[in-house]
């Protein structure tokens, strides 16, 4: 028989509700602490009191995965509503659609083309090179030429990253379809959709069992450990250490909502591509959730700008430059070697993860807990890999 533990859950989000849930439901104890005032993390969802309408506080969110057993977990904390993600951007004063399409080929280029006049027209102006592509402007000059890189990736990329494209990593892009057909859905998984009544209460549901307690407005540096067996931290990894080796690159994000009297743009998301315009991108909140249309005689509007994160800011993505990732490897050695704490997350593994890929991760960090609680151990140390 497994022996009742106690966890140290640091952080609401996703990763640290669904840990908390698994250990519950396998018979052990978890306390879950936030710093904030409220769970979810920055998958924070609230009602405009004004309108009604329910904001993505911390920028949009959309659920999408091919992992039924994340599907099947996060259909029983929220009642999921089909949505189809699209994304326009404007550039030059004309909007196109997103992801790189047919259509936006047809439409930049100025003249109609089948799928093989405009894969044969990408292939032309691609540029090709010895070795594989490095950066992310290595990769997006190889995977569609100049011009559509100059129009819809470069100013863009600058303005969300703060450094030139050719300091970025490859593997950033990677994420991002190019279709030579009018298909303009933006993600390709199989499940995809939204929560009806957004993602803090879905993170309350999940966190809603007699065997875990919840305390919020209380950081980690200022909450006892008397009693604990275990702590799983998803906050900065850097920070739990004291920042000793050095600070871990971030971006952060700052915010402008505003009510406006009419629909202001007619699409959830609208990304600014030109470098002279300030925001990266515009969200219209009442478009993610459709099934609510015609509700709302008013709208609320996000413009969404990024710069680096200081000190005292709240860290969205992890910047991952290649000194970033040297210090990363540092900071994982120092997680290994310490004993009784378990790193997860996104700013647990100073890693970029879609809300998917964290329930899923959030799983095997559970499935490792119990494992070793039946049999008696101390944990090992939990690293994904870089």
């Amino acid at each position: 028989m497994t022996l009742e533990k106690t966890l140290l859950v640091v952080g609401a989000g996703f990763t640290g509700a669904v840990v908390a849930r698994h250990m519950a439901e396998a018979g052990h104890r978890a306390i879950v602490i936030d710093a904030r005032d409220h769970v979810a993390g920055n998958c924070h969802t609230a009602r405009d009191p004004r309108t009604g309408i329910m904001v993505h506080v911390h920028g949009p969110h959309i659920f999408h995965t091919d992992d039924s057993g994340v599907w099947d977990f996060i259909n029983r904390h929220a009642r999921m509503m089909p949505y189809r993600h699209q994304v326009k951007a404007q550039v030059g004063g004309q909007v196109y659609s997103m992801p790189i399409n047919l259509h936006t080929i047809t439409q930049f280029f100025g003249r109609a083309m089948s799928p093989a006049q405009a894969q044969a027209l990408i292939a032309e102006q691609a540029l090709t090179g010895p070795a594989p592509p490095r950066s992310f402007e290595d990769q997006a000059l190889r995977m569609m030429g100049r011009p559509i890189y100059e129009a819809f990736f470069r100013g863009y990329t600058q303005k969300q990253w703060g450094v030139a494209p050719n300091r970025l990593p490859a593997s950033i892009l990677k994420r991002l379809p190019m279709r030579f057909t009018y298909d303009d859905n933006y993600f390709f998984h199989q499940y995809q959709g939204i929560p009806r009544d957004g993602y803090t209460a879905a993170v309350a549901s999940i966190l809603d069992h007699p065997r875990i307690a919840l305390v919020l407005n209380t950081r980690a540096e200022d909450f006892g450990t008397d009693g604990v067996d275990h702590i799983v931290y998803t906050g900065p990894l850097d920070r739990y250490f004291g920042h000793r080796l050095g600070r871990l690159g971030y971006r952060t994000l700052d915010f402008e909502h505003r009510i406006v009297n009419a629909p202001y743009q007619g699409i959830a998301v609208m990304n600014y591509c030109d470098p002279d315009i300030p925001h990266t991108r515009v969200t219209e909140h009442m478009y993610f959730a459709p099934w609510e249309a015609g509700n709302h005689a008013q709208s609320v509007v996000t413009h969404e700008y990024s710069r680096a994160a200081g000190p005292d800011d709240t860290p969205y993505y992890p910047l991952r430059l290649l000194d970033d990732k040297a210090l990363l490897r540092q900071y994982e050695g120092l997680a290994r070697a310490t004993a009784g704490v378990t790193f997860a997350g996104r700013l647990g593994s100073y890693a970029y993860l879609d809300m998917d890929v964290a329930i899923r991760r959030a799983m095997d960090v559970a499935e490792h807990l119990t494992r070793a609680f039946a049999r008696g151990q101390v944990p090992e140390a939990f690293v994904h890999p870089i």
